[in-house]
């Protein structure tokens, strides 16, 4: 997983009300969508694209809860790509609220073709940047 000093992309979240359980915190399910928007940030800045115009479809899913987040708190997201598959890319995130450790979380995202319904290769465009903001 991504550490806590990586040099991992970073996104600031908003915190709405309604990510807000009656406990007063984020909901668990919330983490998904706070992962999901540091992914389109990441496509964005980095690959170029927007994950709205490109098919991808989302493989796996892991989070490893650590605290619970405050609906007060400021929370980012440091993402990372461990791994690029032939159309696949392996992705490690840090969800932070106040600069601390909320949730660690992976997840593999697959390049598909819309007409088919198929993976397909990642374009070597894309492994570029990618790989220039790893190194």
């Amino acid at each position: 997983m991504v550490n806590d000093d990586s040099d991992a992309y970073d996104v600031e979240i908003d915190v709405r009300l309604r990510d807000v359980d009656f406990m007063g915190h984020v909901n668990n399910a919330v983490y998904a969508t706070y992962l999901e928007e540091a992914r389109e940030a990441y496509f964005q800045d980095v690959v170029g694209v927007s994950m709205t115009d490109v098919g991808t479809v989302l493989a796996t899913l892991e989070i490893d809860y650590a605290r619970p987040i405050e609906a007060d708190e400021t929370v980012t997201v440091a993402l990372t790509v461990s791994e690029l598959g032939t159309s696949s890319l392996h992705l490690e995130y840090v969800v932070r609220a106040d600069g601390e450790r909320a949730a660690t979380a992976r997840t593999v995202q697959v390049l598909v073709d819309r007409e088919t319904g198929e993976s397909r290769p990642i374009p070597d465009e894309w492994r570029a940047r990618i790989d220039a903001a790893r190194d």
